[in-house]
């Protein structure tokens, strides 16, 4: 690997832990304008996005271990965040639901963001932007990937 190239590989690194942090921070201030934990605002998030889940479908999505996500869940369900549902195939299984409500309350404070996000790429052409995605979708993989590793003592 080149020096240049090594350079540009290391800049990366230095702004995905940058972006990283202030992403973190968003969630925790998001988080806590609704009374939740970071874990527990992604976890809906997980919900708003993908729509009813299982609890195993909830463990598999966010990589924590069964037991967190029943803590979790249980958390949640006394929050009124979310409700757990009869699962319309499987009577033996529930799904968790979140309420409509909540996702409503908590839409505008992502106003800026988006709308200052939808500029940013206004910025860049078709091309460069099919590269963002490509970067995006390997390195959610990868972090993914190591949330289970850790989760699960696969290290």
């Amino acid at each position: 690997m080149s020096s240049e190239r090594a350079e540009l590989v290391e800049r990366i690194l230095g702004g995905s832990r940058a972006l990283s942090t202030e992403t973190v921070m968003f969630h925790t201030a998001i988080a806590e304008q609704g009374g939740l934990s970071v874990v527990e605002s992604k976890v809906a998030d997980y919900l708003a996005r993908f729509g009813p889940q299982t609890p195993k479908a909830l463990s598999q999505l966010s990589g924590l271990a069964p037991a967190s996500i029943t803590a979790l869940i249980d958390r949640l369900v006394g929050k009124g965040v979310v409700a757990r549902k009869p699962h319309p195939e499987d009577r033996r299984k529930v799904l968790i639901e979140i309420d409509a409500g909540m996702m409503a309350a908590a839409a505008p404070m992502w106003d800026h963001l988006v709308k200052s996000v939808r500029e940013a790429c206004e910025r860049y052409t078709e091309g460069e932007l099919e590269t963002v995605l490509r970067f995006l979708a390997d390195v959610t993989a990868i972090t993914h990937e190591s949330t289970e590793m850790i989760t699960h003592g696969n290290r």
